[in-house]
């Protein structure tokens, strides 16, 4: 795989928490969904990849080879959090300022361009005064005005209006067109962003328990509706199943197709949001 991003064995231990042997590699020129519910660990290994957070084992390297501790790689990592991280006080000159001085490859102009973009009327407004999907676009727009390589954004989606959310999907898209840019976006519901996710990666409780191009996980598993009164008979070759006396509906992989065939069973093909939910939903169970 080409990649700008290659994780070996990361693992970071809370008492109550493990990010638990993380091994990946973020596909070069494509958009990456890092999926799974709150307390997954999504932010945590967002953190160590964005080198916010430096107490880890295992290995990260960046942009053939090199780590986080190199200032180049830093620079070329777009980072946003899940909340606000500018001072609540600071207005639009403050942030120009500080981004300006923290970064050789931001542009004030281009800023300014992206706020205008996305309807953002900031000017000597506090960040405080701002609603909370407008202080996302504002980050989102900080990152967008520097020269970078990877964008890494956790919950970009999750304070956006739809509208804005289809908007952001084109922003991705535009981002990594010339094949050399990659984004990294965690979100505990793919659903609005599925038609932008290139890879996806599944966590539960600190691991990552799927992985793959969006278009092979489609065809790894299928979907199953049939009725009520089968559901006992095929749950077993299911990875989950829910459904009553009216039918059932359940994911399968596509592994156990011939389990289903000669039965009164319709089967389709999933998106990607049905696979997500149906493996996190298994993956709780085992718990």
């Amino acid at each position: 795989m080409n990649t700008d991003l290659r994780l070996n064995g990361i693992t970071k231990e809370y008492k109550s928490f493990k990010l638990d042997n993380i091994t990946l590699e973020l596909p070069k020129g494509m958009s990456t969904a890092l999926i799974g519910t709150n307390g997954a660990g999504k932010t945590t290994l967002l953190d160590i990849i964005a080198g916010i957070s430096l107490k880890y084992t295992g290995t990260a390297e960046y942009f053939g080879g090199k780590t986080i501790s190199d200032p180049q790689v830093r620079s070329l990592i777009g980072y946003t959090a899940a909340g606000n991280y500018f001072s609540p006080d600071w207005k639009q000159k403050n942030i120009e300022s500080v981004l300006d001085a923290a970064f050789d490859n931001f542009h004030t102009d281009r800023f300014r361009e992206w706020l205008d973009r996305f309807d953002i009327e900031f000017g000597k407004k506090k960040i405080s005064s701002l609603s909370d999907g407008n202080i996302m676009r504002v980050m989102l727009a900080s990152v967008l005005a520097r020269d970078t390589k990877m964008l890494v954004l956790d919950e970009p989606a999750s304070p956006l209006d739809p509208v804005m959310r289809d908007r952001l999907c084109d922003i991705f898209r535009e981002y990594t067109s010339d094949g050399e840019k990659s984004v990294l976006f965690s979100t505990h519901n793919i659903a609005d962003m599925e038609n932008v996710t290139d890879y996806a990666v599944i966590m539960a409780d600190g691991k990552i328990i799927e992985q793959g191009y969006a278009d092979d996980l489609r065809e790894k598993y299928i979907l199953v509706h049939g009725d009520g009164k089968d559901m006992a008979r095929y749950k077993p070759y299911m990875v989950d199943c829910s459904g009553g006396a009216n039918g059932f509906e359940g994911i399968a992989p596509e592994a156990n197709r011939h389990h289903f065939e000669n039965g009164d069973v319709i089967i389709e093909s999933p998106h990607l949001q049905q696979i997500c939910v149906a493996l996190l939903k298994n993956a709780e169970k085992k718990d």
